[in-house]
């Protein structure tokens, strides 16, 4: 089961909500998935086209309990490769489509003609749980999101572009930072942040997938701060190998053309340590010395002593 199939059942399972969040939540759906038919003898009929069975039965149980509507469900196969079943959730004239997609803010009627209205309704702005619940009901609708495990992506396909725009502005009304982008004929509201994903899952009431999400969160962070810990822990191994390398050659080099014992003696004392200890650190190298010394001026005198090398080579030119 994708993350996306677990987010929307959950959701689904918020069949216990008022009048009021039943019309704000089918209003979103069926204006997202939904379409509307006028047939032949000029009876006008509203579908709901949707891949998730429940999504189906959700919508079936809300018309019937919430506005006394006994729809058809239809199933059929679509015409991808992948051959998926496709339910269909059928409102005729007969069970009084009409009434309902006026009463969920979807249709206009002008001069007898009718067409859908891609506004927000009005009656969503009135309590918090009626935003929560067309939020939930565009994502059930048109929304999908991506495996948490790969990348945090989380949007709904809209086909109105004032419609996206104010979805966007709805959602944003929660602190979030959604935007509008266009795909084709789509114009898509989207959330790319995990961290808004998560409160956008709080909004809907997808808590258990919520959690899940969180769990992956935390693990891939870790995941990346261990690797930035390696890595930083690599480069600096490789630093103090290169630049061990380097003095060694630098050293062996003096030694070779003017001898050690013509160097001061507190190069001649680092040179000789260096030489015997190659893999030790500049803090390690330090503390042999009597007394001791500090990391910085180990890496003083080992610049003098690389110095005087240079000096050499340019003579040798």
């Amino acid at each position: 089961m994708s993350f996306s199939l677990k987010v929307k059942n959950e959701v689904c399972r918020y069949i216990n909500i008022s009048k009021g969040e039943a019309v704000a939540e089918l209003s979103a759906i069926m204006k997202v998935s939904g379409t509307l038919s006028l047939g032949s003898n000029k009876q006008i009929s509203f579908k709901v086209n949707t891949e998730n069975p429940t999504i189906a039965r959700f919508i079936f149980i809300i018309l019937k309990d919430k506005f006394d509507i006994h729809s058809k469900i239809l199933a059929t196969k679509s015409n991808s490769l992948k051959k998926n079943n496709i339910y269909i959730v059928v409102i005729t004239e007969k069970m009084h489509v009409e009434n309902l997609l006026k009463d969920i803010g979807l249709l206009k009627k002008e001069e007898n003609v009718f067409s859908l209205d891609y506004s927000i309704p009005d009656i969503v702005f009135e309590k918090d749980e009626y935003k929560k619940a067309y939020i939930r009901g565009a994502f059930l609708g048109g929304g999908s999101i991506s495996n948490p495990e790969k990348t945090y992506h989380l949007e709904f396909v809209t086909h109105n572009e004032n419609y996206a725009h104010d979805l966007s502005n709805l959602i944003n009304e929660y602190g979030l930072n959604s935007k509008v982008i266009q795909r084709k004929s789509s114009f898509i509201v989207y959330l790319k942040e995990g961290e808004q994903i998560v409160d956008l899952l709080n909004i809907v009431g997808a808590h258990s997938a919520l959690l899940d999400l969180e769990n992956i969160r935390i693990m891939k962070e870790m995941r990346n701060n261990i690797n930035r810990l390696v890595n930083c822990e690599t480069a600096n191994l490789s630093k103090t190998v290169n630049a061990s390398v380097r003095q060694t050659e630098s050293i062996k080099l003096i030694k070779r053309e003017i001898g050690l014992l013509r160097l001061p003696q507190n190069l001649r004392e680092i040179a000789e340590l260096r030489l015997n200890h190659p893999d030790e650190s500049l803090k390690e190298l330090g503390e042999m010395l009597n007394p001791t010394v500090g990391k910085s001026g180990v890496n003083h005198r080992l610049r003098r002593i690389e110095k005087i090398a240079d000096e050499l080579r340019r003579e040798e030119r």
